[in-house]
C-alpha cells in the first residue's frame, strides 16, 4: 500500500486487467521511455529498428508478469524504476542481436529479438528510486546539451523528437558518421551516469 491512492487504484484495476489502465500507465512514461532507449541504442541497430518498438516490448513484458504477480510496486518512482530497467535491457538485446558474430541481417526473416518475454525481470525492485534519480536522463542530456555547439544540441534535440540518423544527417547537412559520433558520446555519457540495473 502506498501513500497515493491513485497509484494503488491504478495498479489495482491494472491487476484486474483493465485495459484503460494500461492505457493510463503507457501515457504516463511513454515519452520518457522512448528517450531512454533511442540514447541506448547505437546507429546501425536504430537502422534496424525503432526506439517505439523497443518501449511497446517492454510494456508487453511489464503487463505480463505484472498480471501473473510478479511485481510489487510501491509508488510512482518504483514503477518507473522498474520500467526503465526493463527498457534498459531491451535495447541492450537489440544491440546484442544485430551485432551478434557472423549474424547476417540480411537473412533474418523470423527471428523476433523483442520477442523475449519468456526472459525473468526481477520480482521485486530492488530500491525506489529517488525523484531526482528518474529525472536523471533529462538532467544528464540538458547538462550535456550546454557544453554542445548549435549543431550538436540541434543533432540531439532532433534524436529526441523520434528522428532518426539519417534523417538528422538530412536535415542539418551533415554525415551520418558525424551525427551518429554526437549521439554515441551522449550515450556514454548517460551510460556512465545513469545508476540502472542492466545487469541479466
Amino acid at each position: 500500500m502506498s501513500d497515493d491512492p491513485h497509484f494503488d487504484e491504478l495498479m489495482a484495476r491494472l491487476e484486474a486487467g483493465e485495459e484503460q489502465a494500461a492505457v493510463e500507465v503507457c501515457d504516463r512514461f511513454v515519452h520518457r521511455l522512448i528517450a531512454l532507449a533511442r540514447q541506448h541504442l547505437d546507429g546501425a541497430t536504430l537502422r534496424k529498428i525503432e526506439p517505439e518498438d523497443v518501449v511497446q516490448s517492454a510494456y508487453k513484458s511489464f503487463f505480463v508478469k505484472f498480471r501473473e504477480g510478479h511485481y510489487h510496486l510501491t509508488n510512482w518512482d518504483s514503477l518507473w524504476g522498474l520500467l526503465a530497467r526493463i527498457t534498459l535491457r531491451k535495447c541492450r538485446r537489440k544491440r546484442e542481436f544485430f551485432h551478434a558474430q557472423r549474424r547476417d541481417v540480411n537473412r533474418e526473416v523470423s527471428a523476433d529479438p523483442l520477442d523475449d518475454s519468456s526472459i525473468q525481470e526481477p520480482a521485486v525492485v530492488g530500491h525506489d528510486p529517488t525523484p531526482s534519480e528518474a529525472a536523471v536522463l533529462a538532467e544528464t542530456v540538458e547538462s550535456v546539451m550546454r557544453g554542445m555547439n548549435e549543431s550538436g544540441r540541434q543533432i540531439v534535440c532532433l534524436s529526441l523528437q523520434g528522428q532518426s540518423v539519417a534523417q538528422i544527417s538530412d536535415q542539418i547537412g551533415r554525415t551520418e558518421r558525424t551525427v551518429e559520433r554526437v549521439l554515441g558520446r551522449l550515450r556514454e555519457r548517460l551510460v556512465r551516469e545513469c545508476n540502472e540495473d542492466t545487469e541479466a
